[in-house]
This record gives structure tokens, C-alpha cells and sequence, in this order.
């Protein structure tokens, strides 16, 4: 298979940007189910109704395709982080809204805890090498550090909060939630899965990342 892209005139398939976009939608679900490894491009393109041959002309290697997805999902997670326009809420507002928001993204976008199950368990090589991701983390670390800012001028919020520990805590406890859910709902019993669990776990995670944050 070809592993760069190729540089002859792309394959016919209509509106090229929907061909696109539905190749990353097709590659997301296939490396979150199957990981870098194990997925296929005949499936992708399958999934994406798209020619093979297309897949390598955008994207050059199914390696390439991997990082691209794993890039989307992260530029869209900050670019809707950004739509909630924290900086223009009262401190204890944003991020109470930024908490919820962590929270709910998980809740949706299942394909996006499969991404970083296979990604962590492969030593992060794409992440870490990953300069688009990384471009995308800071504006949001430096976000939080001004919300966090602001929260200790009004009086809102303690001193001392790391605002990377603040978001991998925050984080944390979402993914956990919902990476394990099937492994916790057999231990004890409940039901994690039914709508009135994730819920009342949502208020939970607001509510104690909340606490945390008060003088």
C-alpha cells in the first residue's frame, strides 16, 4: 500500500471537503473500536462510503489517518470549549460550565475514550509527537489559569490550585466514569449505564470539583 500522499489528481468523489469529513468520522469509530493495529482501511472506507484510494490520497498511510483522527477529536473538544465563552462568566459560572461541559463531551463521544484507551496503552507515541495537539492543550490550560485568577480576586476561590492538576482531576473522574462503566455497574451492582445514574453522577463531579475549589 502507498504510504505517502500521492500527488496525482484526487480520485473523483464528489464534494471533496464531505469526503473528508466522513473519513475522519469512519476513522474515529475504527481505531476507537480496533486501535491502530487492528483496524482496517477497507472497513474506513466501507464506514465512510468512500474509495480506498481516497483515504491514501488525503491521508497517506493508515498511520496518517490515525494521528489526523486523533488530532480532530482533540481540535474539536477545544474548539467547543472555546464556544462557551467562560471568560465571559462569573468565575464559580465558567467553571462549574467547564466541569459540566468535560463531563458531557465523554458522555457523547464515546469513540473519543476509545481513541486514548489504545493510544495509552501504546506509550502515547502519536500524542506526544503530536504538535497540533499540544497547540490545542495550551489556550485552555491558560484559560483556567485566568478563570482561577479572577475566582481568587472575588474571593471564590482558594490559592494554590495547579490548573493542569485542576483539569486532569476534573478529567479524571469523567473518563474513569465512563472508560469503566460495564466493570463498576457488575461491582456494585447498579446500573451506570440507565439516565438517571449519569445524572446524578454529573451533579456529583460538578459539585465535588466545586468544593475543592473554595477558600
Amino acid at each position: 500500500m502507498p504510504t505517502r500522499r500521492s500527488t496525482a489528481a484526487a480520485p473523483t468523489e464528489g464534494d471533496p471537503n464531505a469526503a473528508r469529513t466522513a473519513i475522519l468520522a469512519a476513522a474515529r469509530a475504527e481505531f476507537a473500536a480496533k486501535g491502530l493495529a487492528g483496524a482496517r482501511v477497507n472497513e474506513i472506507a466501507a464506514r465512510a462510503g468512500a474509495n480506498k484510494q481516497l483515504i491514501y490520497y488525503y491521508f497517506g498511510s493508515k498511520e496518517d489517518l490515525y494521528r489526523a483522527a486523533l488530532e480532530e477529536v482533540y481540535t474539536e473538544i477545544r474548539s467547543l470549549e472555546k464556544e462557551l465563552k467562560l471568560g465571559d462568566m462569573q468565575p464559580a459560572e465558567a467553571m462549574a460550565a467547564l466541569i459540566g461541559f468535560s463531563f458531557d463531551y465523554l458522555a457523547r463521544h464515546p469513540d473519543f475514550i476509545g481513541l486514548l484507551n489504545h493510544e495509552n496503552a501504546h506509550g502515547a507515541m502519536h500524542v506526544r509527537d503530536s504538535r497540533a495537539i499540544r497547540e490545542t492543550n495550551s489556550p485552555l490550560i491558560e484559560l483556567i489559569a485566568q478563570t482561577l485568577r479572577r475566582g481568587i480576586a472575588a474571593k471564590v476561590f482558594r490559592r494554590g490550585i495547579d490548573p493542569v492538576e485542576f483539569y486532569i482531576s476534573v478529567a479524571g473522574m469523567s473518563y474513569f466514569f465512563f472508560s469503566n462503566r460495564l466493570t463498576l455497574s457488575s461491582i456494585f451492582g447498579r446500573d451506570l449505564g440507565e439516565g438517571k445514574a449519569v445524572d446524578g453522577y454529573r451533579r456529583h463531579v460538578v459539585a465535588f470539583a466545586m468544593a475543592g475549589l473554595r477558600p
